[in-house]
């Protein structure tokens, strides 16, 4: 739907419909079909490609809205055409890193939920229970891609899953390595997602209070100011200070911005057993 790209690209419905209707009236006007590009457009319309089977997986793996935490109609059929697209494109090293980053991803998907459907972070997720079989698969894509050529963003991102991944317990996590992970991530594809994702790896570093710092530059990122993450993830960090009341006001706040209800539950029995 319009609101689900809409949540997927950081922006408000009403803009990504418009942006929609502008680009099926172009289409219409330039007589534009679906063919093969030529060499030199090759590059930048399999980018686009590539960002759209990401965002597809994204949706699937934790659901903007309603009852179900995750969608596996849509990560099935992202893996799949990204299967496809790294059978025809073996050598390149960004098709193999989304692949590889969106099995390392989708293999904990059986743990994210408990038996009667609520969500479970990772650090508190039964790791025997991620399969292995992908991640084996992610593990090796990545090693054949890694200084194969141009390191980019989908692999730098599967390095981060797979260092996630190997670990057999959440205190064997290698935080120092996966924030290494995100300040290159920083550098090459800058975004609030990826500062938001590198505040978490401060914290886990260098202290909450550190992660916190770095969670206030987004404060007045408009891209952000539609979306739970920010407050869930304030929320956690609080949390982890110690300052428990103010924890507690962002998991409530974040409760309130998100559509899907498995966060929602989540989120508001965080904020219970503050209070």
């Amino acid at each position: 739907t319009t609101a689900e790209i809409a949540t997927a690209f950081l922006v408000p419905e009403a803009t990504m419909a418009q942006r929609i209707s502008r680009a099926k009236q172009r289409i219409k006007a330039s007589g534009a079909r679906f063919s093969m590009p030529d060499e030199h457009e090759r590059a930048d319309r399999l980018a686009s490609v590539l960002h759209v089977l990401y965002l597809i997986f994204n949706e699937g793996y934790t659901a903007s809205s309603g009852a179900a935490l995750q969608r596996t109609d849509l990560t099935t059929e992202a893996i799949r055409l990204a299967r496809m697209a790294h059978a025809m494109l073996p050598q390149e090293g960004e098709v193999a890193g989304l692949l590889a980053l969106m099995l390392l991803t989708d293999a904990r998907r059986e743990a994210r939920t408990d038996e009667d459907g609520f969500l479970v972070p990772l650090p508190e997720q039964r790791r025997e229970m991620w399969n292995r079989t992908r991640i084996a698969e992610g593990i090796e894509l990545l090693t054949r891609t890694l200084g194969a050529g141009p390191v980019g963003p989908y692999q730098i991102q599967a390095a981060i899953a797979a260092v996630h991944d190997e670990a057999t317990t959440v205190d064997e996590t290698d935080w120092p390595q996966i924030l290494a992970l995100y300040e290159t991530l920083e550098q090459i594809a800058p975004g609030p997602m990826v500062t938001l994702n590198r505040a978490v790896a401060v914290a886990m570093v260098h202290g909450p209070r550190a992660g916190l710092a770095v969670l206030g530059s987004l404060d007045d990122d408009e891209r952000m100011a539609g979306s739970h993450r920010l407050e869930a993830t304030r929320g956690h960090l609080l949390e982890l200070a110690g300052d428990v009341d103010s924890a507690r006001q962002c998991y409530q706040r974040a409760a309130r911005m998100t559509a899907s209800r498995p966060e929602q539950h989540y989120l508001s029995l965080r904020a219970a057993r503050l209070s």
